[in-house]
């Protein structure tokens, strides 16, 4: 009785539908402070009344060889991301290891989140409007008399509401649909995306302003490594965005079909890695893979062993780094950039997703094997090519040499259909309907309870070679992931004993080719649902259900088809800013002066690689 009402008590803290109103209204205050600081600021810059941004860029300008409305912005930028990150990290494993939050600002993450965010939109803001009398690249548009905006403020502020935008919705989402307990719920996927592709327009803004009036008159005092170490960086950080959708899997807790983590890796790896290399030169994919270990290894620290939480893992990207940059040294492909794209891909998906392979068994619990081995390649070679595709689209576009419309637009449409399928094939997953199991429970302790477990599958030929039968604990203080021993047919036990007590909700989650499916072995008493306990019973058959049933068992049902308008009017922005995004590389592209577009070349034509190129 007393775990009974513990769990219920928890419940009522908790809510299932959206933070409390005093906490919203807080949270609206805290941003239109912020807007009231930002807004204030630049129409103080505008107005020459104040001239601080003026020298803070300024300052910041000579140290780079850029102009002060790239340098604030970038280095802005580069930390609010970093910011964002971290508390996207510390979010995910506070949740993995407690559950729902008492509310918005109760989570610490979330400040984090919040203020990295709104500080990639700024980083937008200050990036359109510190120019003063001067034309800020030759692809800027204007915005009103005397005032010239970069394209790459547009896409960077752009990028940055949107994810910011994603932040108060989500609490609506909360209210309609209940907590979507998963990275992958479409207003989380608002501020990844954001976020994530907030990169580009950095990457285009370092371009336009090496373009603009210098700082240092053209000279480049701040020389090729300086720049070839600032363009590695954002590369990097292209990598640590579009790794970011993994996230669940680097936890070990994925709610989806195992297929789709070497898609994403390869997709990710295609996609940063080949531009970094067309872009930058020789050693741009490894520079650019170097930075995304730095980070990622010191976020992991930081989250894991530093604030005492589950400690995230993350893919190598080394080995595609690697072929990349083997590949290149082939000069008649590294002449023909979609085709070298291409075949990078290719590569990425079939030796670099074998070194992922072998890393995941290293760093996660739930590491590949046969059940996903061919179609995990073919999935990963399908991203690998779609991403290589994309990547030299960006290199092109960013070296002023896109191909002619009607290719660039048919490279780009294809590529992002194909990734389309890729994911809908990944989330294609079945229940069967006989499957049931059966639980042997042997406890360990009783206060708390934790036992050990023995699984009796029915039929006993259920699975054949599983990705994996296991057991997951989560939000019960912690987690814990234990991958099933095999001792007979249809016959798996626990290698350490798992808990039944308290918040904990435990659970054996099967996944064997397409079927992908779960069976509660416990689950808390939940008033804000509200749900009853699931107790632990030795002995007790149970059958097999969707694993979100179990999983997500906050959703809430909704009637007359909200659901499906609200996930196509997500889609739909975010289709919309991936054609801005993509109108602004090709507005660089094609704008640019004659000397640096080469305007007449065929696309196959030599590209410069050296890091001091054009």
């Amino acid at each position: 009785m007393s775990t009974t009402m513990s769990a219920v008590l928890a419940a009522d803290s908790r809510p299932a539908g959206g933070a409390a109103l005093g906490e919203v209204a807080l949270a609206t205050g805290i941003g239109f402070a912020l807007t009231a600081v930002l807004v204030g600021s630049v129409y103080l810059h505008r107005t020459r009344r104040t001239t601080v941004l003026s020298r803070v860029g300024g300052r910041l300008g000579r140290a780079t060889g850029v102009p002060g409305w790239v340098a604030l912005p970038t280095v802005l930028t580069t930390l609010s991301l970093l910011v964002a990150l971290l508390g996207m990290l510390w979010d995910i494993s506070l949740h993995i290891g407690v559950g729902r939050d008492e509310g918005p600002l109760a989570n610490p993450a979330h400040y984090l989140i919040l203020f990295g965010l709104f500080g990639v939109f700024a980083a937008g803001v200050l990036a359109c409007s510190m120019p003063l009398d001067e034309e800020p690249g030759p692809a800027s548009v204007h915005f009103i008399r005397g005032w010239d905006v970069p394209v790459g403020g547009i896409i960077l502020g752009g990028a940055g509401f949107y994810a910011l935008l994603g932040f108060p919705l989500d609490d609506v989402w909360h209210r309609l649909f209940g907590q979507d307990v998963t990275l992958w719920g479409p207003t989380h996927l608002m501020l990844i995306t954001g976020a994530g592709l907030s990169i580009v327009g950095l990457l285009i803004l370092e371009m336009e302003g090496h373009g603009g009036a210098s700082t240092d008159d053209g000279d480049r005092k701040v020389g090729n490594v300086g720049r070839f170490l600032r363009q590695g960086s954002a590369m990097g950080g292209l990598l640590l965005g579009l790794s970011v959708f993994q996230g669940e899997y680097d936890f070990d807790v994925p709610q989806f079909r195992l297929v789709l983590e070497p898609f994403m890796i390869a997709g990710a790896a295609g996609l940063a890695l080949v531009a970094a290399r067309l872009w930058m030169g020789r050693g741009g994919a490894l520079m650019a893979t170097a930075f995304f270990l730095v980070v990622r290894g010191l976020i992991a620290l930081v989250v894991g062993p530093v604030l005492g939480e589950i400690t995230p893992q993350f893919p190598l990207y080394l080995g595609s780094a690697i072929v990349v940059e083997l590949l290149a040294l082939s000069l008649p492909l590294v002449r023909r950039p979609l085709v070298f794209g291409a075949v990078a891909g290719v590569l990425i998906g079939t030796v670099g997703t074998a070194t992922e392979w072998g890393w995941t068994h290293l760093t996660q619990t739930l590491s590949w094997n046969r059940d996903v081995l061919v179609e995990g390649t073919l999935m990963a070679v399908l991203a690998g090519v779609a991403g290589g595709l994309l990547g030299a689209l960006l290199a092109l576009g960013l070296r002023r040499r896109l191909p002619r419309p009607a290719v660039a637009r048919t490279v780009l449409v294809a590529s992002l259909v194909a990734i389309a399928a890729g994911v809908t094939n990944g989330l294609i997953a079945t229940v069967p309907d006989d499957v049931e199991a059966t639980f042997t429970i042997s406890d360990v302790t009783s206060d708390p309870r934790t036992a050990d477990i023995t699984v009796q599958l029915s039929p006993a030929d259920a699975v054949d070679d599983p990705a994996w039968v296991q057991i997951t604990a989560w939000q019960g203080q912690g987690l814990v992931v234990d991958d099933l021993e095999r001792i007979g047919p249809g016959e798996y036990r626990t290698t350490e004993p798992v808990p039944l007590h308290d918040d904990w909700k435990t659970l054996l989650r099967v996944h064997d080719g397409r079927q992908l499916y779960a069976v509660p072995i416990y689950l808390p008493a939940d008033e804000a649902i509200p749900a009853d306990e699931i107790a632990a019973e030795d002995g007790v058959t149970r059958s097999a259900i969707p694993e979100i049933d179990v999983l997500q068992r906050e959703l809430k049902e909704s009637g007359g088809g909200l659901w499906a308008l609200a996930n196509l009017v997500v889609l739909g922005c975010t289709l919309a800013l991936i054609a801005g995004i993509s109108w602004g590389v090709g507005r660089y592209s094609r704008r640019g002066s004659a000397g640096e577009r080469f305007p007449d070349a065929p696309v196959d034509s030599p590209v410069p690689t050296g890091v001091g190129a054009p």
